[in-house]
């Protein structure tokens, strides 16, 4: 061990030396599957002509974003699991933290550009192709991935500059939880939080919700074969939406109830926060968009 580094104890562990091997293969098993299922349907999007609309773009970079995401978080637990000691470079650790919320930032932005390229398509369908171009897509996705990396470096960057005083870190890994190290709590630090949890979350998220109920709205009027198609292309994106919500949501109150929640119930809730959403996305949209389910089935050749 480097004597010059500063490293962090991840105490959120419960009995790690007893069940490492149960947990390992759980999280070994989630992660092979995540890989494999979001890739299939990012493969099948890629290779299938027809699949090459704007909407089906959205969900293969959702989908890449959730692979992304769990590999931030995955390989470590799985060391983590089979090591003596869990431990974490501090600088490591920030680097989690920023790649964690930046991909965390991306998913709200890449729901938005889906929730707009339904807007367009079913509210103002003879402008969609003038709309929603290739250059569109591109600029959405840029500032997808972009933006929120961009908006968190300076929260890293405040936090690589602040004393510890404290080195053991209430979780499996590097979130939120990392501010209560600071031997002084900073202000900055808390205000800047609140500047990203809107610009990243809420503001995206209260623009989602607004342009579904104008969808809603105007399909209400429309016919039942509208009101459908409508059902069958939002519903599997506002499953996704309501699940990671309620998982950030989650991230946001366990820093707040910290001392509030015992060990065991926060590491099975954090476990649930890291598994949920990576997994179900590909089920979701794998089961519940025809198009995809169509050439899944061709793929493995279902019946």
């Amino acid at each position: 061990m480097d004597l010059n580094v500063t490293y962090l104890t991840l105490g959120g562990h419960v009995e790690v030396h007893k069940y490492r091997y149960l947990y390992f293969i759980i999280i070994f098993t989630a992660y092979i599957f995540i890989i494999c299922s979001n890739c299939t349907i990012v493969y099948l999007i890629w290779s299938q002509q027809n699949l090459h609309e704007p909407m089906y773009i959205f969900i293969a970079a959702l989908l890449i974003n959730s692979v992304l995401f769990s590999t931030v978080i995955y390989p470590k637990l799985l060391i983590d699991f089979l090591s003596e000691k869990q431990i974490i470079p501090y600088s490591a650790c920030l680097l989690q933290y920023f790649m964690f919320y930046s991909f965390g930032g991306s998913e709200y932005f890449l729901l938005l550009g889906m929730a707009y390229d339904r807007y367009v398509s079913i509210c103002k369908p003879l402008q969609y192709p003038t709309i929603m171009k290739k250059t569109a897509v591109c600029i959405f996705l840029a500032v997808a991935w972009l933006l929120p990396a961009a908006e968190l470096v300076a929260a890293v960057i405040i936090s690589l500059n602040r004393k510890l005083c404290n080195f053991t870190l209430k979780g499996i890994f590097c979130n939120n939880t990392i501010h209560k190290l600071h031997c002084v709590p900073s202000r900055t630090i808390l205000m800047y939080g609140v500047f990203l949890l809107m610009n990243i979350a809420l503001l995206p998220l209260l623009f989602i919700l607004f342009t579904y109920a104008k969808i809603f709205t105007v399909t209400y009027r429309s016919s039942r074969e509208v009101r459908k198609k409508a059902a069958e292309t939002c519903l599997p994106h506002l499953l996704v939406l309501i699940n990671f919500s309620l998982l950030c949501t989650y991230d946001v109150i366990i820093v707040r109830l910290e001392s509030d929640i015992p060990k065991v119930s926060r590491f099975i809730m954090t476990l649930q926060l890291i598994l949920y959403h990576p997994v179900f996305n590909p089920i979701i949209y794998g089961l519940k968009m025809k198009e995809i389910y169509k050439h899944l089935k061709r793929l493995f050749k279902i019946k």
